[in-house]
């Protein structure tokens, strides 16, 4: 394609709109702060008066915006990133009052849990959950390790969970010996793991939780385990749905749980864009299923997806597999490339698009007048285990 083409982005109708990722809804759970005071979403003053708040707290406020966050809310981001980089961005900043996550909940706890006891982190809607993370509850893991104790299995198991699972699970990582991974350093966290009970050619064994197709890509592409070694602990079912010689024979144990968003990536919609685009590469985020892994060109988290397209050739075609918002904000970015939505449906992220505008000038607001809403605060005992597993995995080669 010659470099003088002009860009293209490719993505379907937006009659194709669809939100994924809302899970059950914990807002009652979590305490949601009454937001009888949100503004108009048509309030055409939106924009100057989050400039005004933002100017009025000055450095008292540090705004925080994931990738997959709106590009309204993303404007008014000190920093973006994904939501570890974030999360340590805020422990970067100890002299900020308040730290404003547009994100969701589970990040909010991540930076509540790294940040100093002086500091408030606020999630502007606290019913911005992950759906992902709400596959796997406390006490579902607690009953899962019961099982594995019964099956004679628990000491020689290793729990390993991805960054997006919640506090309590990161505390019950950290207590039975275990470390947190992210999308970047699966592989060496796993790794890690499995030489704590002998290492990868034994006979030691993972529970990774929440999401089943990072932990099935990692074991299997990137450590060479044989497939059949993997195998999937549904919590909705007796004993996981697994016999306790499955158990025995497992290296690893992988959670039922997937992200909403990635898990809609098919191997048809890679056929579908190789027909479409001669030439294009395709490239998945880790948490698609494995047969989208395995058909596309290229994988990596969402800062090896922005890299790589920071590094591509100009002219080139790219296919991406990751949420909407960021391969959107990737094409204005690059209008050298014809970058294409890998789905044939347009998705979002619908508890990211939850923190909207109007949530995040009602928050700043808020604290301009001296109130400080919806505070996300971890339990000190989970906060100190959850810090146990994350230090872990801060101490492998390369975190």
């Amino acid at each position: 394609m010659s470099t003088t083409a002009p860009p293209t982005f490719s993505e379907p109708a937006p009659s194709a709109l669809l939100l994924l990722g809302q899970g059950r809804d914990l807002a009652s759970e979590r305490g949601v702060e009454c937001t009888g005071a949100l503004p108009d979403p048509a309030d055409p003053d939106l924009v100057e008066r989050a400039r005004a708040a933002r100017a009025a707290l000055g450095d008292r406020v540090f705004v925080l915006g994931h990738h997959y966050q709106r590009d309204e809310v993303i404007q008014f981001a000190d920093v973006t990133g994904d939501s570890f980089k974030l999360a340590r961005e805020a422990a970067a900043r100890p002299d900020a009052e308040y730290v404003v996550f547009c994100g969701v909940h589970f990040m909010a706890e991540s930076a509540d849990i790294l940040t100093g006891d002086e500091q408030a982190v606020l999630l502007p809607d606290l019913a911005a959950g992950c759906s992902m993370a709400d596959m796997a509850t406390i006490d579902q893991v607690e009953e899962a390790w019961e099982v594995l104790g019964d099956a004679g299995v628990a000491e020689r198991t290793v729990p390993v969970t991805y960054m997006n699972s919640s506090a309590a699970i990161k505390a019950f990582t950290g207590r039975h010996g275990g470390a947190v991974c992210t999308s970047s350093n699966a592989q060496v966290a796993l790794r890690w793991a499995f030489d704590q009970v002998g290492g990868v050619d034994g006979s030691g064994k993972v529970l990774f939780m929440p999401d089943q197709h990072l932990g099935r890509n990692t074991a299997v592409l990137q450590l060479g385990l044989d497939p059949e070694a993997c195998v999937v602990y549904d919590p909705r079912r007796p004993g996981g749905g697994l016999t306790a010689a499955q158990l025995d024979a497992a290296r690893m144990i992988l959670w039922r749980g997937h992200c909403s968003v990635h898990g809609r990536f098919s191997a048809q919609n890679v056929a579908d864009v190789r027909d479409r685009v001669p030439g294009v590469t395709v490239l998945v985020h880790p948490e698609c299923k494995h047969e989208v892994v395995t058909a596309a060109d290229m994988v990596g988290s969402t800062e090896y997806i922005i890299r790589a397209l920071d590094a591509a050739e100009p002219g080139s075609s790219w296919a991406i597999g990751t949420e909407l918002n960021l391969v959107r904000r990737l094409a204005r970015a690059h209008p050298e490339l014809s970058v294409h939505y890998l789905d044939s449906t347009v998705c979002f992220c619908s508890t990211m698009n939850r923190i909207d505008l109007p949530h995040l000038v009602w928050t700043l607001e808020s604290l301009v007048e001296g109130r400080v809403p919806n505070r996300v605060v971890v339990d000190p005992d989970d906060a100190h285990w959850a810090r146990v597993a994350l230090d872990r995995m801060l101490a492998l080669p390369g975190a």
